[in-house]
């Protein structure tokens, strides 16, 4: 079967992620050491103890749901002699996933990608004042529905799509008032409902320019090799290798569109037939099965998925 292997985005993170895979296999306790040594933080006890509001702290969260889909990744390599290039056409990543993606691919150093996923968690946390920014998703309208939505609901102030997550569900991000105003014109245009969500900063919109300066300053530093198969990059949709336009296409990513759903229908159209989902949570899998239902879908996070994923292949 000709499979891709997909890594989560933040709001898959829970107190606990990561603590039954370092007590059962030594090569995930290896990753959260490594982690840990990288940011000079004790992060893999936040992330198996908590408290949660510390964990949710997107500088927190970026780094450690990294970590839980790379211990997976190393599980299987150890656990099952998994070869990435053997196993898989493509990976892709959902936002801070593509970080993930790129370090499972060996495009990315693990303590590089844990460095740069903190300050891109700090960047963008700084880069609007708590409260002024916010995001919402529009239930029940397609990505040109939601566009129309965003352009109406500006005024002057910042609207954009920012995730493009499945048929019928985009997010909307930008300036609190101007995303409150989406969600009043959404329901007049056919929109099932409308959620805020539950984030600290209005993430992929112009408002995250800063940060979007602070890690183009900070990728230039970091060294980014060829990825052992191709990642599927957020903003195109599209297989890229080259490392300059890996590093060109993470700068876009903190502004620009997750164009998730069109990534999917990408890989499935290269010949994939199914994703697997490695780390925390199974928000990707149930993407998935909403984008296109030939596509099978798993996640595996757990050791009980690991030995069935092992088993499977």
């Amino acid at each position: 079967m000709t499979r891709a292997f997909v890594f989560p985005g933040q709001g898959s993170q829970a107190v606990g992620m990561g603590r039954d895979l370092a007590e059962a296999f030594g090569a995930a306790r290896l990753v959260f050491e490594e982690v840990d040594e990288a940011l000079g933080q004790n992060l893999s006890r936040l992330m198996a103890e908590g408290p949660e509001d510390e964990l949710t702290l997107t500088e927190n969260a970026q780094p450690a749901l990294m970590a839980v889909s790379m211990a997976v990744l190393r599980v299987l390599e150890a656990e099952g002699g998994l070869d990435l290039t053997r196993a898989c056409r493509f990976v892709a990543g959902h936002s801070l996933g593509e970080y993930s993606a790129l370090a499972a691919a060996g495009t990315l150093e693990l303590a590089d990608a844990a460095r740069l996923l903190k300050l891109r968690g700090r960047s963008m946390q700084q880069a609007v004042p708590v409260g002024e920014g916010a995001m919402a998703a529009l239930l029940g309208l397609d990505l040109e529905a939601a566009q129309a939505v965003a352009g109406e609901a500006g005024q002057g102030e910042v609207c954009a799509t920012a995730n493009d997550n499945a048929p019928g569900q985009v997010v909307v991000s930008g300036h609190k008032a101007a995303v409150d105003r989406a969600i009043a014109i959404a329901a007049g245009r056919g929109a099932r409902r409308s959620v805020l969500l539950p984030v600290s900063a209005p993430f992929h919109c112009p408002l995250m320019a800063p940060a979007a300066e602070a890690m183009a300053e900070a990728l230039e530093k970091v060294t980014l090799r060829v990825p052992a198969v191709p990642v599927v990059a957020n903003v195109t949709a599209a297989a890229v290798t080259d490392p300059a336009e890996i590093r060109r296409l993470l700068v876009e990513q903190v502004t620009g569109l997750v164009r998730w759903r069109e990534s999917v229908l990408f890989m499935k159209a290269q010949g994939v037939e199914q994703l697997v989902e490695l780390g925390a949570g199974k928000v990707l899998a149930g993407l998935t099965k909403r984008i296109d239902k030939d596509v099978a879908a798993t996640s595996v996070g757990a050791p009980a998925d690991v030995e069935a994923f092992l088993k499977a292949l």
